[in-house]
Parts: C-alpha cells; structure tokens; sequence
C-alpha cells in the first residue's frame, strides 16, 4: 500500500498525485510571486550597473518559424526606441519532448501569423506554406555570416524571402552578404541553442532580459513596460511599439454566433482568461459552448519542467496584466481532475457547467483549494449554484470521458491541441475564426464585431 497523506477534508489520501500536486503548486506560487520577481529583477539591475554593463536583450530567431519572423520585424523599432544592446542568436526547432505536435504547430503557426500580422502592423503572407527546405538552409547560412547589426538588419528581410518562396531574392542576399557552408552554419545554430537552453528556453522568436523571456511580438509590451520603468525609452510617452490589443465585446446579438470555448481545469492560461472569455460571449449576446478537454499530460502529451516553469512565470504575468490579482495555486491534476469532470455533464445539464468549472479554476488557481478533499470540491459545487447532495450522486459517473475525448477530437480538427482555444461559429456552423491561448481573446472579439 501506497504513503498515505491528509486532504483537505483531514481524510487519509493514497492518491499517488498527491506529491505531484504538492511540488507543482509551490512552484506555481514561486514563479508567480511578483515581490519575488521584484526582488530579482533589482538584483539583475544592481549587478549590471556594478559591472557597467549595457541594457543587454538577447533575442533568437528561428529560420522557419513564422512568430520569428514577426519579432525580427520589430528588432530595429525597439533599437530606435529603447537605449538598449540588441544581441541575435540564431536557432532551430528542437524535436524534443518541448514540441509535442510539431506538424501541427507549422500549419497553426502559419495560419495565426496571417491573422496576427495586420493588428501589428506587420507582415505576414496570408497563404504561406511549410517553407522548402533548401530554401530554409540558405537562409540559416546567409544569417550564419552576419553578426551584430548585420543580422539585426537582413533577419527581416530574409524572413519575407524565405516565406514568400522567393528563391532568387534569397540568391542574391547570398551573393551580397556571404552565406556559410555547412558546417558552420550548423555550429553557429548549435551554439545558439545551447544558450537558449542554458539560459532556459527552447522555443524561437524569444527576448531575453535579465533572466526573464518574452515571447515574440505577443510579450514584447511586458519587456517595453520594464524598459520603460529602467528610464531606457528615448520617448517615454510615446505608446508602446506592440500594445496587445484590447479585448472590446461588441454587440453581435441578431447574428447567430456560437463561441466553442475549449478549456481545462488544469491549464493556468485557461484560469487567466476564463471569466473573459464568459463574460465576452454575455456582453455579445454570443451562444456560449464550453468544450471541456482532459489536461495535456493527461493525454499523454508531455510538458517538460523547463517548459512548465516558463508557463507558471508566464501565466501569473498574463493575469497581472489582465488586473487578476496573484492567487495561491493548488495544482488539480490527476484525481481532482477527473472528479470535477465526473460532475461536468450533469452540471451542464443543470445550465450550470460553465459556473462549475469556473468555480473550480478559481479554486485551483486564485484560492489554493485542495479538489482532492471532499470539503473543497463541495465548496466549488456550492459556489456554482448546484446541489452537494445531488452531486455526489455523479462522483462516479463516466460518461464524461467519451464527452471530452469528443472535444479533444473537435479541438485536433482546428489544427490546435492545448488550451485555452477558442473557435467562432456563424448561425450556419460555418468558422468564422479560430484561435488558440489566452492572449488571442481579442482576436475573436473583433471577429464578433466585424
């Protein structure tokens, strides 16, 4: 017989999640603590300045990845903007246990670039297709001979090349600038993805400052905000370069729209965006359909522990952005997961399955409520408007499973596999949109009002 453990309730637990959940969730409140990141930042800025060390940015791009070719269009608006050292490092996809879906992650990326692009006003081919491999190489061996300002300056242009299919325009870059032969080209991406592991990333289109990453155009205003408090914007009131947009209901009552809201009681991105997400349907008089999934590592996708740290950080900034004050996260995985979800259909049928789940995320991720106690999961029941005594009755029910293996199913048929996602529906069932993370919100907004 397993270690036994007390839950909420004073309960003895042998669920074998339970050490899981302990180490996820002190985690989770560490790298989501802003007085601790506070603190780290005033030493990173006291460590420089006793060094006399320049504003240093480190930024990483990737050949074939369209969320880097977006970044590299922004690299010299914030030279010109920002008093800062700009230091490129080229990289490439790592096809490791980080990048769980990778034929998948190509197609959406391309696809979310076309619609992301305009908003910024940046540039990104509405068609664009899996770029040809030659063409990829060429662009890494041209970008390998450039250092500094040089490849500040041609990453953008050999980027809109590259994704325009433009072989000949790529030549002559080659011609003009020099290109690497093989060999090199493959150390001077090594070297680059050695320090982005070392510094502890893996993915491209990256900024990094004083220990914190920032994810290409969607999480430049994070590092721009922090650029502006070190007193480094040449024109501190001007706006900021990549504003994220605004997420504005607009009335879209007539219309006929169904947003399918594709959520999970584990996903902290899912916990940030979650009340929005609802009241932006309310506010639109827009038909709500929430789409519930089973937890990625659930599934059996992995996540690994660089890539969950970077998630925590990133997901506790995301809600401070949002004005969502930070919580004590309890990490529901594994049993507090599969017994809420026994209680999602009933509650749905109830009219109530949007209320539970909310309860539910907020419990997990604002109030550090244990779900594997019984007192917490009533607490969520109850504050969703629901029956305790009726729900016990459905603790053990199962049909849940088939339901959300249907949503998985539905999600994987947009071409995305994690959540939050969202997908927008005219009165016919025809996609109006679809979009994947808490940051595309907005997106789907403006999808409504249009």
């Amino acid at each position: 017989m397993g270690a036994q453990f007390r839950d909420q309730g004073g309960a003895a637990s042998s669920d074998p999640s339970w050490l899981r959940r302990t180490l996820t969730s002190l985690m989770m409140r560490r790298l989501g603590d802003p007085a601790r990141r506070d603190h780290a930042r005033a030493r990173f800025e006291a460590k420089r300045r006793s060094k006399g060390e320049s504003h240093r940015v480190s930024v990483f791009f990737q050949a074939d990845d369209p969320y880097s070719a977006l970044a590299a269009q922004l690299w010299l608006p914030v030279l010109a903007r920002y008093d800062i050292t700009l230091e490129p490092h080229l990289v490439s996809s790592l096809d490791d246990a980080n990048t769980p879906e990778p034929a998948l992650l190509g197609a959406y990326a391309r696809r979310d670039c076309a619609q992301l692009a305009p908003h910024y006003g940046l540039h990104f081919p509405a068609a664009a297709q899996a770029p040809i491999p030659d063409l990829v190489a060429l662009a890494e061996q041209i970008l390998s001979v450039q250092h500094g300002a040089a490849f500040i300056y041609l990453a953008a242009k050999v980027a809109a090349a590259l994704w325009a299919g433009d072989a000949a325009g790529l030549e002559a870059m080659a011609v003009t600038h020099g290109r690497a032969m093989a060999d090199a080209t493959r150390e001077r991406i090594a070297a680059g993805n050695a320090l982005r592991a070392r510094l502890g990333h893996y993915a491209g289109a990256m900024f990094h400052y004083g220990g914190e990453w920032y994810w290409g155009v969607d999480r430049l205003h994070h590092l721009e905000r922090r650029l502006r408090a070190l007193g480094v914007s040449r024109t501190p009131d001007a706006p900021l370069l990549a504003p994220r947009p605004e997420i504005l209901p607009a009335p879209a009552t007539g219309k006929g729209l169904t947003l399918e809201f594709y959520a999970s009681l584990r996903s902290p991105y899912t916990a940030v965006i979650y009340d929005h997400a609802v009241q932006l349907a309310r506010d639109s008089g827009v038909a709500l359909e929430l789409k519930p999934v089973l937890p990625m590592v659930m599934r059996g996708v992995p996540v690994t522990v660089q890539k969950g740290r970077y998630i925590f950080f990133d997901a506790a900034r995301e809600a401070e952005d949002l004005g969502i004050a930070p919580g004590r996260p309890r990490d529901p995985i594994g049993e507090p997961v599969r017994r809420l979800y026994a209680m999602l259909p009933w509650a749905m049928s109830c009219g109530r399955g949007v209320e539970l789940l909310g309860e539910g995320l907020r419990a997990a991720f604002r109030e550090g409520v244990d779900l594997a106690g019984e007192r917490g999961l009533r607490r969520v029941v109850e504050a969703a408007g629901l029956s305790w005594a009726e729900a016990c009755g459905h603790r053990s029910d199962t049909a849940w499973q088939a339901l959300f293996e249907q949503n998985r199913q539905g999600l994987y048929g947009c071409g995305i596999w994690g959540v939050p996602a969202f997908r927008l529906l005219d009165a016919q069932g025809r996609e109006l949109v679809s979009a994947w993370g808490q940051d595309r919100l907005w997106l789907v907004a403006r999808e409504m009002a249009a």
